[in-house]
């Protein structure tokens, strides 16, 4: 059964290393790490790289992060991977639960993540999850 979980996050990057600047896009290498507030929480870490273009608005990314605490009171951790695009302005993102990647009472996690940026970051997230762990 597909369940449901909101909630906000507090996000840090910090850049590794300098920026690989060439003709036409510049890519950059980032740590991540983020504060769950709601359905989810706990933390998360992981890297990002991303490339911007000479076009406004244009751009990538793709990341790995590890999330470990809470999902609805169940306790464990997770990997999700991220990939996304934006064309002029037009965004572009995918963000799943790598597969088999669940601990703990989270063990057997699926699932896809929407994240919301506003006035701060949110997230929205669909996921099934066996009811007894392994």
């Amino acid at each position: 059964m597909v369940q449901h979980a909101t909630g906000k996050f507090e996000v840090t990057l910090t850049p590794i290393g300098a920026d690989d600047k060439a003709e036409g896009s510049t890519l950059r290498r980032l740590s991540v790490a983020k504060q769950f507030q709601g359905d989810l929480e706990g933390e998360s870490k992981g890297e990002m790289w991303t490339a911007t273009t000479e076009v406004e608005g244009s751009a990538g990314y793709v990341a790995i992060e590890r999330f470990t605490g809470k999902l609805q009171g169940r306790a464990g951790s997770f990997v999700l991977q991220h990939g996304g695009v934006m064309t002029r302005g037009s965004p572009q993102l995918t963000v799943l639960v790598v597969p088999d990647s669940g601990t703990g009472e989270l063990a057997g996690l699926t699932g896809r993540m929407a994240l919301v940026i506003a006035d701060f970051h949110s997230y929205d997230f669909q996921y099934t999850l066996p009811d007894v762990p392994p």
